[in-house]
């Protein structure tokens, strides 16, 4: 199955999509192993990346998968740093994965209200 999606990594998450036609809106997976801490670490981890993945929802291209696999480091960061720190992360990764939907609609208005 991972071979049919692409890829992306930082040091904290991998983030790996799926194309999928069948779904409106995106899905996510999580994956978060005992290399990441105990049982309340790893739920912490959790519960931050999918509030994380809950912001950034909106903006994300319809009909994707998204499995997001924390690192070891991603339990030191959700420690440290919190929703922020997860959030820059995952919004990093959507990014360079290049899952965001065009510009804003406002951008939209005023570009094409520019050229009269």
């Amino acid at each position: 199955m991972y071979r049919q999606g692409r890829s992306i990594a930082n040091r904290h998450l991998v983030l790996y999509t799926f194309p999928n036609s069948s779904v409106a809106a995106p899905r996510l997976g999580l994956s978060v192993s005992r290399k990441v801490g105990g049982a309340v670490q790893r739920n912490r981890v959790k519960r931050l990346l999918r509030e994380a993945f809950a912001r950034a929802e909106a903006d994300l291209l319809a009909g994707q998968d998204v499995v997001v696999v924390a690192r070891p480091p991603a339990g030191e960061l959700a420690e440290q740093e919190g929703l922020a720190g997860i959030d820059a992360s995952l919004s990093e990764l959507i990014v360079k994965a290049g899952l965001r939907a065009g510009p804003a609609p406002e951008a939209e208005v005023e570009a094409g209200a520019a050229p009269q």
